[in-house]
Formats: C-alpha cells, structure tokens, sequence
C-alpha cells in the first residue's frame, strides 16, 4: 500500500492517539522498519542505546502475544506490533561500542596525542559510565547511592547510582525511542496504539527474549479504523502543567 502525505512534525503529534481499533488493511513492513530505524536515532542517556526493537508480523506470533496482552482490541486488531525493550544489561557492550567509535572519530593517532576534550570524552566510558552502572546484588548500588548523598552536601553531584535507577534510565531512553516511532508512524498515516497492559512474563517466552530484558511497551500498529479511537482528546490545562521561571 502506498502512503502519500507525510506530514510535518506538528501535524504527525497532533495526529497521532492511541488507536484500539485498526482496518484489516495491511501496512508496508519496510514502511515500519523506516519508522523504527528513526526510533533508533532518539536521544538517549550518556548515547548507550539500551534498548532493542522487536517486529512482530507473523499472525501466529501476534496471536499468541494478544493473549498475552489480555485480548485488548489494540493488539487484537493491529496488523503488526512493535515491542520496545530496555536492555540495561547491556551497558558494558555498549561503553565498548562508544569507546570504538571514538577513537575511529580521534584517528590513528596514539592516546598520548589526545586533546583534553578527547581524553575527557574516553575516560568517560571508560571511568564513569562503569563507575554508574557496575553493581553487584544492588549492594554497590547503595553504597555509592549513600556516599553520593554526603557527597552532595558539598557539591554538586549525580545522585541516581542505584540498579532502580539505571532500570530508570533505560525506559526513560526506551520510551523516547518509542515516541520518535509513534510520531514517525503518524508522519505517514499509520496508526499505533502504546500497550502497558500485558503478562511480561509470557510475552517474553513467546519472543524469546532473554530474562535481564525488560518491555518497555508494546505498540500495536495499522491504520486506524472510524470507531478505533475512543473520544476525543483529553488533556488538563496546559496552565496546570507549564511553569515559567
């Protein structure tokens, strides 16, 4: 199926919902892959990239992961899903990955020749990045998550150093990864429906992920049927949640 219009940035935000209902019209596979390739260049805490896109589009497979997701119409009707998932175990691979390109972004030349903002920009992966995300058990975690707080008596200092709050990390870069796919979907008319609701456990079994993932959403993906969004948008005051300072 073609998709013609692309819409601009405004115009995809204001056009994307939340679709429960999706047409029984298939959607371009490679148009979603595109739509998840842009999900790959959000922003993300310190560029770790902790995350991993899964593609559903066997029916089986789909239908096994609707059970799973308690037979909600948004995963029930949708054509294909997307699942978002927070890789926080993978934070020494991705320190090596940084660390790599760097030095290809450095050159050839030796580290001794590194200028203070190359030096500053490697021993960041190799020092503090560890320094965070190294835990053993949660007790180290704590550890540093108390020593931080004496040490910000003082100074400045990043107090967020337990597993808790990594895990936090890693869905907060997962999810902005998912709303550049939701708005990069709406850009070309297809729809996407942002699913919490669903057994873990079982979907994980079913995709074979492994257990030190965790899923951040799952997005059920098609065009949005005429009954497929239930009313119209709500949202507060925007004076209830803007603040200038």
């Amino acid at each position: 199926m073609a998709v013609i219009n692309e819409k601009t940035v405004s115009e995809a935000i204001k056009y994307r919902r939340s679709v429960r209902v999706f047409k029984k019209d298939s959607i371009d596979e490679l148009k979603v892959k595109e739509c998840l390739q842009l999900a790959a260049l959000a922003a993300t805490s310190s560029n770790m990239q902790l995350w991993e896109f899964y593609h559903i589009t066997s029916p089986e497979i789909i239908s096994q992961i609707t059970t799973a997701c308690f037979d909600q119409n948004g995963a029930k009707t949708a054509q294909q899903l997307v699942l978002i998932v927070a890789r926080k175990d993978l934070w020494k691979k991705r320190v090596q990955s940084n660390i790599a390109f760097l030095k290809k972004q450095f050159g050839s030349k030796p580290e001794s020749e590194y200028s203070t903002r190359e030096k500053f920009a490697l021993n960041y992966y190799k020092k503090i990045v560890p320094t965070i995300y190294f835990d053993f058990l949660g007790i180290l975690g704590y550890m540093k998550y108390f020593a931080f707080q004496i040490i910000g008596l003082f100074k400045p200092i990043y107090r967020q150093a337990r597993e808790s709050d990594m895990r936090i990390v890693a869905h907060k870069s997962a999810a902005l990864a998912a709303q550049n796919f939701m708005i990069s979907m709406a850009a070309i008319n297809y729809d996407t429906c942002p699913m919490e609701g669903f057994d873990s456990l079982r979907v994980k079994k079913i995709v074979n992920l492994p257990s030190c993932s965790e899923i951040t959403m799952i997005l059920g993906c098609g065009i949005r049927e005429e009954n497929g969004i239930y009313g119209e948008r709500f949202r507060v005051p925007f004076e209830e949640v803007y603040f200038k300072i």
